[in-house]
C-alpha cells in the first residue's frame, strides 16, 4: 500500500488537530471527515480545504482507515461500525466506556484482521522518547498530572480524563502482573471524581503512585522513576528528561553530563552524574498518527494496541471502584 486513505470522524476541538496533522503526513491521503454538526462541518471544510462527508457510511466507503475523535460515550458504537465496515481504526483514549465494549472491539478487530491503535499520546512525548537509549527498570514510580479546571472532558472522571495517560505509561514501563491497587479521590465541582490518587503494586514489588487533578492552579505533568543506580525525571510539559545516575567510571555516553562527585560504596568507587537527555523535536500527535499509518502500510503491530488500551481501562475502572468505596466510607463517617 503506497498511501493509506484515511478519514476523521469527529471534528471538534481535538478532531481539528487530527485533520491538520493528517494533511501533513506524506504516507497517507486525508480523504475527508464526518461530523454530526453540519454548521461545524462546513466551517472545518473551508478552514482546512478538505471534504466534509454527509454521512459516516459515505466516508467509510472511501477510506482504508479512520481516526475516531468523538465523545467517549460514542467510542464503542462508532468504532464497531468502522471495524464491521473493514476499516482500521485509531481510537482516542479511553478506548471505550466499559470493559465489555473494549473486549468486543478487540475481538472484532482480531477476527477481521484489522488494527486498533489507542490514542495514548504520552507514549510519543519527546521527554519519554529521549530515554529510548537508557535502560529503564523502575522499582518505584511517582507521577503527577495536574490541570486547571476545564469544563471540556468532565463527562468522565479525572481517572479516565487525565490519570489514564499515566496508567498506560506505568503499564508500559512495568510489564508485570498487578497484585494490589489502592486509591482515593474526591468529587469537587463536576459531579465526577475531580482529584484522585492511586497506588499500584506489581508482583516484582515495583510500586507506582499516581496522582491526577483537574482542580489545580498550575499545569503539572511529571513522572519520577527510581531504579537501581538511577533517578529519572520526565517533564511531559516541556518534553525533556533529566537523569541522575551512578557510574562505574568517569566515561559516560553523554559528553555534556556533569559529574557531581564520587562515592565509596562497598569498597567500590562510583561517580554521580547529572545529565539532561538530548532534546527531541517532535510533534507527538503527528508522530502517533504517522505510526498508525505506517503500521497499516507495513502490516506491523501498532504502538499502542487495543489490548493495551483495554488493560489501561481495566486498571482505571478498578481505581474508580476503589475511590467510590473510600468515598462511601468517608460519607458514612
Amino acid at each position: 500500500m503506497e498511501k493509506v486513505k484515511i478519514g476523521v470522524i469527529g471534528a471538534g476541538h481535538l478532531g481539528k488537530f487530527h485533520i491538520k496533522n493528517l494533511k501533513e503526513i506524506s504516507n497517507c491521503q486525508l480523504v475527508g471527515f464526518y461530523d454530526i454538526n453540519e454548521k461545524r462541518a462546513k466551517e472545518i471544510e473551508q478552514e482546512f480545504d478538505t471534504k466534509a462527508f454527509k454521512s459516516m457510511d459515505e466516508l467509510l466507503n472511501n477510506v482504508d482507515a479512520v481516526t475516531i475523535v468523538v465523545n467517549t460515550k460514542y467510542h464503542y458504537e462508532v468504532a464497531k461500525q468502522c471495524l464491521n465496515a473493514g476499516k482500521h481504526i485509531f481510537l482516542e483514549k479511553p478506548i471505550t466506556e466499559t470493559i465489555e465494549q473494549a473486549e468486543e472491539l478487540v475481538k472484532i478487530a482480531k477476527d477481521l484482521g484489522l488494527k486498533i491503535q489507542v490514542g495514548h499520546i504520552e507514549r510519543f512525548n519527546p521527554g519519554l522518547l529521549s530515554l529510548q537509549k537508557y535502560p529503564l527498570n523502575p522499582a518505584y514510580i511517582q507521577s503527577e498530572r495536574l490541570a486547571p479546571f476545564n469544563p471540556r472532558g468532565t463527562d468522565v472522571s479525572v481517572v479516565l480524563d487525565l490519570m489514564i495517560h499515566d496508567i498506560d505509561l506505568v503499564l508500559s514501563l512495568i510489564k508485570r502482573p498487578i497484585v494490589d491497587i489502592r486509591a482515593s479521590g474526591v468529587e469537587i465541582i463536576s459531579g465526577q471524581i475531580d482529584i484522585a490518587t492511586a497506588r499500584i503494586e506489581f508482583d516484582n514489588a515495583a510500586v507506582a503512585n499516581i496522582t491526577a487533578s483537574r482542580i489545580s492552579q498550575k499545569r503539572v505533568r511529571k513522572m519520577r522513576i527510581f531504579q537501581k543506580d538511577a533517578y529519572i525525571v520526565i517533564d511531559f510539559n516541556q518534553g525533556i528528561s533529566e537523569i541522575i545516575s551512578l557510574q562505574e567510571n568517569q566515561s559516560v555516553a553523554n559528553p555534556e553530563a556533569i559529574c557531581y562527585g564520587e562515592l565509596e560504596l562497598n569498597n567500590n568507587k562510583k561517580y554521580v552524574y547529572f545529565e539532561q537527555s538530548p532534546k527531541i523535536e517532535v510533534n507527538a500527535m503527528k508522530y502517533e498518527l504517522e505510526a498508525f499509518v505506517n503500521a497499516i502500510r507495513k502490516e506491523e503491530e501498532v504502538v499502542v494496541t487495543g489490548e493495551e488500551g483495554l488493560r489501561a481501562l481495566k486498571v482505571a475502572n478498578e481505581i474508580i471502584e476503589k475511590i467510590y468505596q473510600s468515598i462511601k466510607r468517608y460519607e458514612n463517617g
